[in-house]
C-alpha cells in the first residue's frame, strides 16, 4: 500500500491533465515522444503516397498520369519529407521515449524545449503539407540547387515554403539535439559511468553533436538564398560576384553528415536489440564506440563526395574520394562485431531478429554501391543517375526503416503493454523485403543503361521500359507491405493480450519499470554497477518501486531527477524540472507567424512575432528559480545533495554551451562561404569596399570587451555575495553592449555599399547583422540578470544566471571582433 500511494503521489505531480487541455501542456517527454513517433510515421505515409505517384508515372514510357510540373512538386516533397518529416524526427521520438528510461531518469533535462521542438515539428510540416494542398509546393529538387532556386527561374513561393518551411522544421531538430547531448551527459543514474551507458546513448549523443555541427550550414544556406530571392542580396548570382557553388558547398555540409545523423540512431536499435535476440552480450562494446565516433568525425569532411563532377580541383577530387572510401572502414568495424555477437550467442528467429537480418542485407548492398560512387571515374559516369537512387534508397531505406521497424516490434511492448499477434508481422516483413529489392535493385540496372534522375517521362526505345514496369510493381508490394505494418501495429495496441514485463529478457533499465511506462519512470532511481543493470540484478525493477532507490519520496509537487558529473556518474545534484506549461505551444505559434509573414512577403510585419518571442524567451526563463537557498536535500541511501539552482555546471549552463557550439558552426560556415567568394568566386574583388568607419570600429570594439568585462565582473561579485555591485556591473553590461550595438549600426549605415551591389556588401551586410543580434543578446542577458537580482531569484548559492549571461557575453564579444577584422581586414592589408 506504501508503493501504491507513493505511485499515486509521483503520478499527481508528473501527470498531464486529460483531453485537449492535457494534450496542449504536457511537457513530459513518453507523451512528447510518441507525439513524435505518430507523426512521423505520417509524414511517412503521405511521402509513400507520393512514391507511389512517382511510380505510376515511370511505370509506362510517355506517360501522361501527371505533367512536368506536378511531377516536379512530387519528387521535391517526397524527398524533403522524408529526410525533414520523417527519418529526423522518427529517431527523436524514439530518443525523448526511450531515452530517460535507459539512462534511468525521469525526464530529458528540457522538458518545456521538447514541447517547444514538437509543436515547431507539427507546424513547419503543416506548412509544407498545405503547400502540396494547394499547389504551391516546393518543386526545385529536395537539395534546392541555384539557380534554379533563384527567384529568376522559381518566381513563385514554391521555393520560399522549403526555405522556410523546412527552417521551422530544423528548430525543432537543433532543439532535440542540444536536449539529448545534456541529457545523456548530466542526467544520468547515478553510478552510470560513460563506460556502463548503453550503446544506445552513445549512439544518441553522437549523433545529436553531429546535428549540432552539420544543420547550421543548411539553416545559414536557407538564410542567404530566402535573402537574395527576398531582397536581392546576390550571395549566389555569379553577375554579382555570388557562386551557385556556395549553396552545394552549404547544403552538402549538411546533406552528407545527414545520412549518417540518419544511419547511427538505427544502428543504436541494431546494437541493442541484436543481442538480445542472440541471447548474449554485444561482442566489442569498446571498439563500437570508437568506430562511431571515428564515423562521425569523417562523414564531416566528405561533402564534396557529392559535388565531383562540378570542377573541383584534382588534389581535392584525390583527397574527397579516399575519405569517402575510408568512412566503410568504422561502419565495417560496427558490422563485424554484430556479425560476431550473432556468431557468439544463440539467435532466435523472432520478428526483429528477421528486420534485422533485413538491414544487413540491404545495407552491406547499399554501402558497396557507396564504395564504387566514391571513385571518381565511376562516379563521373553514373552521378544524377537512377544507380544514385538506389543507392540512396539501399542506404537509408537499409540502414534506417529496417532496423527502426526492428526496433518498433521490439519496443512496442513498452509502448502499449500489449503483446503482438502473430503471423501478421512476418507477412508484412516479407512484402516489404521482396517489394524494395524489386523496386530498388532494378534501378541499379536503369542507372548503368544511362536513365538519369527527376525526369518526368521517357520514351520506348531508351531500353527501360521493363525494367521501370518492374520497379513501379515492385513499389506497390512494398506499400501493401508497409500498409500490413500499420494494421499489425493498430492491432497490437487495441486488441491484443496484455504482455508480461520485460517479454524479451533484456538487461537495460528501460524494462524494469511497469509497462506501458509511469509518466515518472522509476518511482526510485537506481545506482547502476554495471552496463545491463536488470541482468545483473533481476528484482530490480520491485526494489525500485519499493523505494530503495534514490529520490524515492514525493515531496513539495517537485519534478526531481538525479544529474551527475558527465563521466565519471557521481551524484551531482539534483534537478527540478518544469512542470506543465501553455508556453512551448503558445511560443512555437508566434514562432511559425514569423515564418508565415515571410513567406507571404509581409516582413515588416514579421518583427512583431519576433519582439513577441523575445518577451516569452523572458517569460519562459523567468518563471524558474526560487527567492531563498535551499541548500542540500535528502537524496536517499543516506545521502544529500544540491538542487541544481544552486550547483556549478547546471542542465541550463550546458545547453546554453551547446546552443553557442551550433551557433559559433553557423558563423564558421559564414566565414567560410564569405572566403569561398573571396576566393573563387567571379567578378572578385569587389569595385567598391568598406569607406571610413574605422575610428567608429576601434570604438565599438572597446565597447564589446568593456561589455564583455563588465559580465564577468557581474559574476565575480554575485558569486562572493556583493549583489548591489553585481547589479551594476549588469547594467553597465547592457549598456556597453547597446554602445556595440549602436557602433556597428552606425559603421553599416555610412561605411558599407548597399547589400544588392556585390555578394561582398550582401555578406559583410550579413556578418553585421550577425554581430548586431548577439550584441543584443547579451544585452538581454545582462538586464535580464540585474532583474532577476532586484527580484530576489540571485544569491551568492543561486548564481546560474551569471554563468549563463558571462558565456553569451564572451560570445558576443569574440563575435564582434571577428566582425570588424573582417570588414576592415582586407581594406587595411597591403
Amino acid at each position: 500500500m506504501s508503493a501504491l500511494r507513493h505511485h499515486r503521489a509521483l503520478t499527481a505531480i508528473w501527470g498531464s491533465p486529460r483531453g485537449w487541455r492535457g494534450t496542449m501542456v504536457s511537457v513530459n517527454h513518453s507523451d512528447i515522444g510518441k507525439r513524435f513517433i505518430l507523426a512521423a510515421f505520417a509524414f511517412f505515409a503521405i511521402g509513400g503516397v507520393l512514391a507511389m505517384l512517382i511510380r505510376a508515372q515511370l511505370a509506362t514510357p510517355d506517360s501522361a498520369f501527371v505533367g512536368p510540373a506536378i511531377y516536379n512538386q512530387l519528387f521535391t516533397m517526397h524527398g524533403s519529407i522524408m529526410m525533414f518529416l520523417f527519418a529526423i524526427p522518427m529517431f527523436e521520438g524514439l530518443a525523448l521515449y526511450l531515452l530517460p528510461k535507459m539512462l534511468g531518469s525521469r525526464d530529458m533535462a528540457f522538458p518545456r524545449l521538447s514541447a517547444y521542438g514538437w509543436w515547431c515539428y507539427l507546424f513547419g510540416g503543416c506548412i509544407l503539407i498545405a503547400a502540396l494542398l494547394l499547389g504551391v509546393a516546393p518543386d526545385g529538387g529536395w537539395f534546392m540547387y541555384t539557380p534554379l532556386s533563384s527567384k529568376i527561374y522559381t518566381p513563385g513561393i514554391n521555393a520560399d515554403v522549403w526555405l522556410l518551411g523546412i527552417t521551422f522544421v530544423e528548430i525543432s531538430a537543433m532543439a532535440a539535439a542540444i536536449e539529448i547531448c545534456v541529457s545523456v551527459l548530466k542526467l544520468r543514474a547515478p553510478g552510470m559511468r560513460l563506460d556502463r551507458m548503453p550503446l544506445f546513448a552513445w549512439y544518441l549523443l553522437v549523433t545529436a553533436m553531429m546535428m549540432i555541427v552539420a544543420f547550421p550550414p543548411l539553416i545559414l544556406g536557407s538564410i542567404l538564398l530566402e535573402l537574395e530571392r527576398a531582397f536581392g542580396w546576390p550571395f549566389f548570382d555569379p553577375a554579382h560576384g555570388g557562386s551557385p557553388l556556395l549553396w552545394q558547398h552549404l547544403f552538402w555540409l549538411f546533406g552528407h553528415p545527414e545520412v549518417y545523423i540518419i544511419f547511427l540512431p538505427a544502428a543504436g536499435v541494431v546494437s541493442t536489440v541484436l543481442p538480445v535476440m542472440a541471447r548474449t552480450q554485444i561482442l566489442g562494446y569498446s571498439a563500437i564506440v570508437a568506430a562511431l565516433i571515428a564515423l562521425a568525425f569523417l562523414s564531416l569532411g566528405l561533402w564534396v563526395h557529392h559535388m565531383f563532377t562540378t570542377g573541383i580541383p584534382h588534389m581535392a577530387l584525390g583527397f574527397f574520394s579516399a575519405a569517402s572510401a575510408l568512412v566503410a572502414v568504422p561502419t565495417a568495424v560496427q558490422i563485424f562485431a554484430w556479425i560476431g555477437t550473432l556468431w557468439n550467442g544463440r539467435p532466435e528467429l523472432k520478428l526483429p531478429m528477421l528486420y534485422l537480418l533485413g538491414f544487413f542485407l540491404v545495407f552491406v548492398l547499399g554501402g558497396l554501391t557507396g564504395v564504387m560512387l566514391a571513385m571518381v571515374p565511376f562516379d563521373g559516369q553514373a552521378h544524377d543517375s537512377y544507380f544514385v537512387v538506389a543507392h540512396l534508397h539501399y542506404v537509408l531505406v537499409g540502414g534506417f526503416i529496417f532496423p527502426m521497424m526492428a526496433g518498433a516490434y521490439y519496443w512496442l511492448p513498452h509502448f502499449s503493454g500489449r503483446s503482438r499477434v502473430p503471423r501478421l508481422g512476418e507477412a508484412a516483413f516479407w512484402m516489404i523485403l521482396i517489394g524494395f529489392n524489386l523496386t530498388f535493385f532494378l534501378m541499379h540496372l536503369t542507372g548503368l543503361l544511362g536513365m538519369p534522375r527527376r525526369i518526368y517521362t521517357y520514351t520506348d526505345d531508351m531500353g527501360w521500359t521493363w525494367l521501370n514496369l518492374l520497379s513501379s510493381v515492385g513499389s506497390f508490394v512494398m506499400a501493401f507491405g508497409f500498409a500490413l505494418f500499420a494494421l499489425d501495429v493498430g492491432l497490437q495496441i487495441g486488441l491484443a493480450r496484455r504482455s508480461r514485463r520485460n517479454p524479451w529478457g533484456a538487461g537495460t533499465l528501460e524494462w524494469a519499470m511497469p509497462i506501458p511506462a509511469p509518466t515518472y519512470n522509476f518511482a526510485s532511481q537506481p545506482d547502476v554497477v554495471d552496463r545491463e543493470p536488470l541482468a545483473t540484478d533481476p528484482a530490480l525493477a520491485l526494489k525500485l518501486a519499493r523505494g530503495e532507490g534514490y529520490l524515492a519520496q514525493a515531496r513539495h509537487g517537485w519534478r526531481e531527477t538525479m544529474a551527475v558529473d558527465s563521466s565519471s556518474g557521481a551524484i551531482d545534484h539534483v534537478v527540478i524540472l518544469p512542470g506543465n506549461t501553455r508556453l512551448p505551444i503558445i511560443t512555437a505559434a508566434v514562432t511559425g507567424c514569423f515564418f508565415l509573414a515571410a513567406l507571404l512577403g509581409y516582413y515588416w510585419f514579421a518583427l512583431l512575432p519576433v519582439v513577441v518571442v523575445i518577451a516569452l524567451a523572458w517569460r519562459w526563463a523567468w518563471a524558474l528559480g526560487s527567492r531563498a537557498d535551499v541548500g542540500p536535500v535528502a537524496i536517499g541511501n543516506g545521502k544529500a545533495a544540491p538542487i541544481h539552482r544552486e550547483a556549478a555546471g547546471a542542465p541550463a549552463w550546458w545547453g546554453s554551451l551547446f546552443l553557442l557550439v551550433a551557433d559559433s558552426v553557423l558563423l564558421a560556415s559564414l566565414l567560410f562561404g564569405y572566403a569561398f567568394l573571396w576566393v573563387v568566386a567571379p567578378n572578385w574583388p569587389p569595385k567598391q569596399t568598406i569607406d571610413g568607419g574605422l575610428v567608429i570600429a576601434v570604438a565599438t570594439m572597446l565597447a564589446g570587451g568593456a561589455a564583455m568585462l563588465l559580465a564577468r565582473r557581474a559574476e565575480a561579485a554575485g558569486c562572493g555575495g556583493s549583489l548591489l555591485a553585481a547589479g551594476r556591473a549588469a547594467v553597465g553590461a547592457a549598456c556597453a553592449q547597446a554602445v556595440v550595438i549602436v557602433g556597428l549600426l552606425t559603421i553599416g549605415f555610412t561605411a558599407l555599399p548597399p547589400p544588392t551591389s556585390h555578394a561582398y556588401a550582401a555578406a559583410v551586410w550579413i556578418l553585421l547583422a550577425y554581430a548586431v543580434l548577439h550584441a543584443l543578446i547579451a544585452l538581454l542577458c545582462a538586464a535580464f540578470v540585474r532583474a532577476r537580482i532586484g527580484a530576489g531569484y540571485v544569491s551568492a548559492a543561486r548564481r546560474q544566471e551569471f554563468a549563463i549571461a558571462r558565456l553569451f557575453g564572451d560570445y558576443a564579444a569574440m563575435v564582434v571582433l571577428i566582425t570588424l577584422l573582417c570588414l576592415f581586414g582586407p581594406s587595411i592589408a597591403p
